[in-house]
C-alpha cells in the first residue's frame, strides 16, 4: 500500500498541470487505481477483523484517503482549481503524507537508515524531474535537481526558485519530505543508541542476577552446614 499511496503524487500534478485533457485524465485514472486499491484493502481487513468498529477507528486516515482520492477521481477539475478545491486537495495531500509516514514507522532502527537513505536519494531524483517538468524556467534536469536539493534542505540560495503555482505547491511537498527524511534518519540513529543502552542495561542486570543467585546459593549452603552441625552436636544438660 505504500507504493499505491505514492501514486497520488503524480496524479495530483497530472491534474494540476495538465497541458492536454489526456494527461489530466491519466491523473484521474491514477486516483481511481488508488481508490480501488484502498477500498479492496479495507474490505479485506474488515472481513478478517473481529472488531470492525475498532479497526475503522484506528485506521481513519485510510478511510479519509480513500474517500478523498475517489472524490478527486469523480468530481475533480483539470487545470485551474477554485479556492475550495485547493483547500480540499491540500487536505488530501496532508492525509497522504501522514499515511506515508505511518508506513515508514518500521524504519526507526539502525537497519532502517539504509532504506531511508535510498528513499531520500530516489525522492531527490524524482523531485528534480518534477521541477524540470513543472517550471518553465528550469532548462535542464541538473537545475531541477539543484532546486530540489536546496528546497528539501531548506537552504534557499535564491539562484533558482519555483515561480508557477504548481511548482510552489510541489516545493511545499519537497520541504515536508525533506524534513521527514532527515527526521527519520535522526530517529533511526537515536534508536540505535537507545538499543545499545538497553542491551548494556540488560547485560548488567543479568550479571547482577547471576551474582545474586550465587550469593543465595552460598547462604543456603551455610545454612545447611549450620543445620547439619547442630544435629550432629551431642545434647548436654
Amino acid at each position: 500500500m505504500f507504493f499505491i499511496t505514492l501514486l497520488t503524487i503524480p496524479a495530483f500534478y497530472l491534474e494540476l498541470a495538465a497541458p492536454t485533457p489526456a494527461i489530466g485524465n491519466a491523473g484521474r485514472s491514477l486516483y481511481g487505481i488508488v481508490a480501488l486499491a484502498y477500498a479492496a484493502h479495507l474490505i479485506m481487513m474488515l472481513a478478517l477483523s473481529h472488531a470492525r468498529t475498532v479497526y475503522l477507528r484506528r485506521n481513519w486516515v485510510d478511510v479519509l484517503v480513500m474517500l478523498g482520492v475517489a472524490l478527486s477521481q469523480v468530481a475533480g477539475s483539470l487545470g485551474t482549481w477554485s479556492g475550495v478545491e485547493w483547500v480540499l486537495r491540500m487536505t488530501l495531500a496532508a492525509l497522504v503524507l501522514l499515511r506515508l509516514m505511518g508506513y515508514l514507522r518500521g524504519l526507526f532502527t539502525l537497519k532502517g537508515v539504509i532504506p531511508i537513505v535510498f528513499i531520500g536519494i530516489a525522492t531527490l531524483m524524482m523531485s528534480g524531474a518534477g521541477f524540470y517538468w513543472l517550471e518553465p524556467g528550469i532548462h535542464s534536469y541538473a537545475d531541477g535537481l539543484w532546486l530540489a536539493f536546496t528546497t528539501g534542505a531548506t537552504v534557499g540560495y535564491g539562484d533558482v526558485v519555483p515561480r508557477t503555482a504548481a511548482g510552489k505547491v510541489f516545493a511545499v511537498f519537497v520541504v515536508l519530505l525533506g524534513y521527514a527524511i532527515f527526521s527519520l534518519v535522526t530517529a533511526s540513529i537515536a534508536a540505535f543508541f537507545m538499543d545499545e543502552d538497553e542491551r548494556q542495561m540488560r547485560r548488567e542486570m543479568h550479571h547482577d542476577i547471576r551474582a545474586l543467585r550465587g550469593e543465595i546459593e552460598a547462604l543456603r549452603a551455610e545454612l545447611r552446614a549450620s543445620e547439619a552441625g547442630r544435629k550432629s552436636a551431642p545434647c548436654t544438660k
